[in-house]
Formats: structure tokens, C-alpha cells, sequence
């Protein structure tokens, strides 16, 4: 958006992919910088126990962050089966269905998992985001470009902005992000219509949400990362893609897609409809 308001072009195909599935239990740097972690070693914490350190901060319980995991399945799993994101998927080969979504999830099975990362932690497998492969796309051009090539118009990038925050608690970035984003924009949180959070862990949401307080009919409309997989790099294109076409099916006008980055980050952009 920033190239295209410097006329620096036109269009530009935004795309991200991520193998899960092939990343080694904390990833590949096992090695780390002797000298910054000498220094910083949180900065080399992991994602799950970020996400604990978040559930003992805000005061998240083990049952709120099941009852959200299971919400996220259940939205998922009733979108898929109105054929909700039947336009957002390219078939590869035999592949066109999510098979990430898990139907016979309950409260009773979450129950009996045991934590995925501390012993007496809160997190487990089941409210996390799971191993998946993914790759996403959006395009991303001037609107002079799309009227010049008969191009639809999903929405229009109203603000966009990155923050910081402690790494070993990196799951609540879109809390300042969001709202520096906001600000630019011109807007409050209240002016939202749809939100697209990431979903790395149900105790990262909920700690975002105990600071931004957005009201859950809001908030992933068709499930988030804990029913669909969260492939890093393809996470900010789905969920900004998403954030777009939600505005034109639910007919609203202000939508915000955020996530948390790892490492100590967060990131925003506010859509807008265009009419």
C-alpha cells in the first residue's frame, strides 16, 4: 500500500506460505546468538510458553481457554458446511477442503489432554493452534488499476500499523498495534465491525481481549487459527483476505485484521468497504 501510494506501482500480489508440518519442536535456530542471549534470553522463548505466561498474567483459567477453543471449531466447522469458504480455497490436485477443522470436538475430550508445554501449565495441544501447511494470496493495487482492468473491490486499506512489546509476552502485540492503527484511522475500537485476530493460542486471544474489548459476534466470524491452522507465513494474508471478503458478505463498512508476531511484535491494518 505504502509502494503504491509513492507510485512506486500499480499492483502487487501479497502471498505467504508456511510448511508447519516440517518445523522441528523450536524450530530451526537451535543455536542461538551467545551475545544477545547472554542478554535478552527471552527473546528466544517459546511460543507456548508465551502463551502461559499470558494465561498467569490476565488470570486465564484452563476452562475459558477450552470453552474458546471450542467455539473457534464450531464456527469453523458451521462455515464449512454452509460452503462459506468454498471461494476462499483453490482446489490443489484431490485437495479442496480444509481438513483442519475438527467436528467431534468437546469439552470432555480437551479435558483429559495434558499440558502441551510446562507441567502444570493451562495450555494444551487443544488450545493451540495446530501443525498445518497453508499458503495464502490478496492484490493489493491502486484503485485507478482496478477500474482500469475491471477488477473487484473487496475493500479499501485505511491504516496499517506495527508495534512492540516484550517477547515473552509477544501473544498481546495487537493490543498497541490496534491501537495506533485506530488512531491513524481516524476511528475507535466501537467503529469495528469485523475483527480477524490470529488465534496462536486461546490464552493469547483471550488476553487481547481483556484489553480491547470486542464483542465475540464480532470477532472471527467463520473460526480462527485454532480450527484452521496458523501457517506463519501465510497468516497475514489470510486473515486480511478474509477481514475484506467479510465486509462485502456481511454488508459493513470498518474491518480490522491484527495478529501477534513472534519475537515481540504486533501488527494492524484497518479495512474499509467500498461502495
Amino acid at each position: 500500500a505504502g509502494a503504491i501510494q509513492m507510485n512506486a506501482g500499480h499492483a502487487y500480489i501479497c502471498a505467504g506460505v508456511e510448511s508447519m508440518s516440517r518445523v522441528p519442536m523450536g524450530g530451526f535456530n537451535l543455536l542461538p546468538h551467545p551475545g544477545l542471549y547472554q542478554r535478552y534470553p527471552q527473546a528466544y522463548i517459546g511460543m507456548g510458553e508465551t502463551a502461559e505466561n499470558l494465561a498467569r498474567k490476565y488470570q486465564i483459567s484452563r476452562t475459558d481457554q477450552e470453552a474458546f477453543a471450542l467455539r473457534s471449531q464450531q464456527k469453523a466447522v458451521a462455515a464449512q458446511q454452509r460452503g462459506l469458504l468454498l471461494e476462499e480455497i483453490i482446489p490443489i490436485g484431490q485437495v479442496a477442503r480444509d481438513g483442519c477443522p475438527r467436528p467431534d470436538t468437546t469439552l470432555a475430550a480437551m479435558a483429559d489432554l495434558q499440558p502441551a508445554f510446562l507441567v502444570n501449565g493451562s495450555v494444551t495441544a487443544a488450545t493451540s493452534s495446530p501443525l498445518t501447511d497453508g499458503a495464502a494470496a490478496v492484490l493489493v493495487c491502486s484503485e485507478t488499476y482496478a477500474d482500469a482492468h475491471g477488477l473487484p473491490k473487496l475493500a479499501r486499506i485505511k491504516a496499517i500499523a506495527v508495534s512492540a512489546c516484550m517477547p515473552e509476552i509477544m501473544g498481546i502485540g495487537p493490543v498497541a498495534a490496534t491501537h495506533k492503527a485506530l488512531r491513524r484511522a481516524g476511528l475507535q475500537l466501537s467503529d469495528i465491525d469485523i475483527v480477524e485476530l490470529n488465534e496462536a493460542f486461546a490464552a493469547q486471544v483471550l488476553a487481547v481481549l481483556q484489553e480491547l474489548p470486542i464483542a465475540e459476534e464480532r470477532l472471527n466470524l467463520d473460526g480462527g487459527a485454532i480450527a484452521l491452522g496458523h501457517p506463519l507465513g501465510a497468516t497475514g494474508a489470510r486473515i486480511t483476505g478474509k477481514a475484506a471478503s467479510l465486509l462485502k458478505r456481511e454488508n459493513r463498512q470498518f474491518a480490522l485484521a491484527t495478529q501477534c508476531i513472534g519475537g515481540g511484535q504486533g501488527i494492524a491494518t484497518i479495512l474499509e468497504a467500498v461502495s
